[in-house]
């Protein structure tokens, strides 16, 4: 695939917008690890091979094992996740599948029970912040930094 265009080029007010989401988010004491797993994640479910490939590798430099990494896309049925990062990685699946279904009180209240309603917030926003790249991630085409 080409990339259709650069839009940080054609947009830089609205990525300068989207990078201030991103300033917000590694300043809420949310740990690195657990943002890159969620990042991850949605990027996955959204066929985003532009944030997929970022994620991964910034997951891998920032110490995530191989075996995380590549079970991030099982995480329901693979032992290696903390219940934090279970319910981080259920509340992502929720709030990236928005078009099939919603986020469930049961969901929300595991998130609820993990998280201080600070973290909560800040998660919240990270979800949306990277669904947001993800979409422009796959409209536009952007290649994958590992593939140029």
């Amino acid at each position: 695939m080409t990339q259709r265009m650069d839009l940080g080029k054609l947009a830089p007010e609205a990525y300068r917008a989207m990078a201030g989401l991103e300033k917000y988010i590694a300043a809420s004491g949310l740990p690195k690890p657990l943002l890159e797993l969620v990042r991850l994640r949605a990027s996955q479910i959204n066929g985003c091979a532009y944030c997929v490939d970022m994620h991964s590798r910034d997951a891998k430099e920032g110490g995530e094992s191989d075996a995380r990494i590549n079970a991030v896309a099982v995480w329901q049925e693979a032992p290696c996740f903390t219940e934090a990062e279970r319910a981080a990685l259920a509340l992502t699946e929720a709030g990236t599948r928005l078009s099939t279904g919603s986020v469930s009180d049961e969901v929300w209240a595991r998130a609820a029970k993990v998280f201080f309603e600070a973290d909560l917030a800040a998660l919240v926003v990270q979800i949306t912040t990277i669904n947001a790249w993800n979409r422009i991630g796959v409209i536009t085409h952007m290649t994958p930094e590992s593939f140029k």
